[in-house]
């Protein structure tokens, strides 16, 4: 069967309707929409009585150190087909997505959609206590995701040539806006920045007025698609 029946799963012998299931497993409903991932989807199945399929990548752990979107939406989608995701925030205020609006009872719909399938701990990486958790929980990790300016986290004895010496097997993606070396590696971008050096503010908008940014923020989700695909 193809992971793509994975995702199947009849109602038809359950008494529950989907929104009081979902409910059930855990899920909470925002303005009568739902994400659901394989988790959940594992539950209804055992729920109606029908076979229930694995997780792809159940029992790979990954470790993000990441923020916003770029990076951590790829551990997003990992998480999504199975795999342990452990999020390192910074202590107090965690990831700035949590204070991005709208908000529903006070926490943001962006993070309540983006930061799901994750286990989230506190780390002050500016620390060496802090470095020194990191790098307890990398021992025992598949993979690293990252999407600080390069260099950073050589800064905090976190790069990749520090983390295989604690983990050979350890595969890290590293996420930035002009790549690991070269002329513009260390400078920082944001969503507007990479859309405008590919070119697609060139073709977006009217003619006679300035590029029209897209609502969403394109480059971040499809860098996060894409790196999501090299981890798998």
């Amino acid at each position: 069967m193809s992971s793509g029946q994975a995702f199947c799963f009849s109602l038809d012998k359950c008494s529950q309707s989907p929104t009081e299931q979902l409910k059930t497993f855990g899920v909470r409903i925002v303005s009568s929409s739902y994400v659901a991932n394989f988790d959940v989807l594992r539950g209804l199945q055992a729920m109606c009585g029908q076979e229930v399929f694995a997780s792809p990548l159940e029992g790979l752990k990954v470790i993000e150190l990441g923020t916003m979107i770029a990076g951590p939406v790829g551990c997003t989608l990992l998480g999504d087909f199975g795999a342990n995701i452990i999020k390192i925030e910074l202590p107090k205020q965690g990831d700035a997505l949590r204070h991005l609006g709208p908000f529903v009872d006070g926490e943001s719909l962006f993070w309540n959609v983006d930061g799901r399938n994750k286990k989230s701990v506190a780390i002050d990486l500016h620390h060496p206590e802090g470095q020194d958790l990191v790098k307890q929980l990398v021992a025992q990790a598949d993979a690293v995701v990252e999407n600080f300016r390069p260099g950073t986290l050589g800064k905090w004895g976190l790069a990749f040539n520090d983390l295989i010496k604690i983990n050979p097997k350890l595969v890290m993606v590293s996420v930035s806006g002009f790549g690991q070396n070269g002329p513009y590696a260390s400078r920082a971008a944001y969503d507007r920045v990479a859309i405008a050096f590919g070119g697609l503010l060139n073709i977006t908008g009217y003619p006679d007025r300035p590029p029209v940014r897209p609502g969403l923020p394109m480059a971040d989700y499809l860098t996060a698609l894409f790196s999501a695909f090299s981890r798998s």
